[in-house]
């Protein structure tokens, strides 16, 4: 059993990882009584933290935004420089971090004071990256949905794929490919799992009711995404490979690192491979570069390739 201010500092850590917690989850957490547990929220408040209770079945624990990042200190230009740290981050996709920006976000978010939180989306409104890879995902919506997965909270929101429509879903998991986001969720009104890409999500994504915890398919949401993903250009699609005709040094400083590779390929060409499966947004991108290439495979790129480059000839005007 852990003393009292080692308790202490376990309960607003606790606090922080997800939206409420019943009296009695956090009793048996730490091997103690539920009055033991409403004497440290008591002292918690004491201390300036404020921790709301809700009484009945349902009722619980949260740690609502405050005037302090508990258990960190920071002033309001460093809150406010976090943020849009992480925000960057998770819209930017450094190779290895994505995942792990997401869930800082999510909690420095849920105890942003409301001033800096408009802050933060006032600057976030007001700038804008070049897009040096994959489709872009809004950090609004990527952060909800992450606070949703978390909280077992239902979600509605438009999609865009196909003809388009409304979902309502319990969202399960984030996936990030390297390239792009997914959700995992159980869609309530097909009463099945799907998964979206979160590019094709459209507007205000707005929590729902209460949900209940469910686990993805197999136990492994990335698996689960890839075999769902199919083989046109999918998850489990191989890497592309394209022969440019320009120096390795040359194509670098041109094109994402965390999202293919150059290699010398003799003195005045390299060969250029995604980091991963291939897309079309890849063929696109290299083609912007406005050099000379070469496409090397796998046969179904070069196949997709064709198929857009016969697409763009259709749509050009009669001479």
């Amino acid at each position: 059993m852990l003393d009292p201010s080692a308790r202490l500092l376990a309960l607003l850590s606790l606090l922080q990882l997800r939206r409420e917690w019943t009296g009695q989850e956090l009793a048996d957490r730490f091997d103690v009584d539920p009055r033991t547990i409403r004497r440290d929220v008591d002292k918690l408040r004491e201390l300036g933290y404020p921790v709301h209770a809700t009484r009945g079945v349902a009722g619980g624990y949260r740690l609502a935004p405050g005037t302090r990042m508990p258990p960190l200190l920071l002033d309001d230009a460093e809150a406010v420089a976090v943020a849009i740290g992480l925000r960057t981050v998770a819209a930017t996709s450094i190779a290895g971090i994505e995942e792990t920006s997401v869930s800082a976000l999510t909690k420095l978010d849920q105890v942003l004071p409301e001033r800096l939180r408009k802050r933060v989306r006032a600057l976030g409104a007001a700038t804008s990256a070049v897009p040096l890879g994959g489709p872009s995902t809004d950090v609004e919506v990527l952060a909800t949905l992450a606070a949703a997965c978390r909280d077992s909270q239902r979600v509605r929101f438009a999609y865009t794929a196909g003809a388009g429509s409304q979902r309502y879903a319990e969202p399960a998991a984030l996936v990030h490919s390297g390239f792009n986001w997914y959700l995992v969720a159980f869609d309530l009104d097909r009463q099945d799992w799907r998964v979206f890409r979160l590019d094709r999500i459209r507007g205000e994504v707005r929590r729902a009711d209460r949900g209940r915890p469910r686990e993805v398919p197999g136990g492994d949401p990335a698996a689960f995404v890839q075999a769902r993903a199919g083989r046109s250009g999918g998850l489990d699609a191989a890497p592309a490979r394209i022969r440019v005709q320009a120096t390795a040094a040359a194509i670098r400083g041109r094109v994402a690192p965390d999202s293919v590779t150059v290699a010398p390929d003799g003195e005045n060409s390299c060969l250029v491979s995604t980091v991963g499966p291939w897309s079309i947004t890849f063929l696109i991108w290299m083609t912007l570069l406005d050099e000379p290439m070469e496409l090397l495979g796998p046969p179904d790129f070069i196949d997709a390739a064709k198929s857009f480059v016969n697409r763009l000839a259709g749509a050009l005007p009669a001479e």
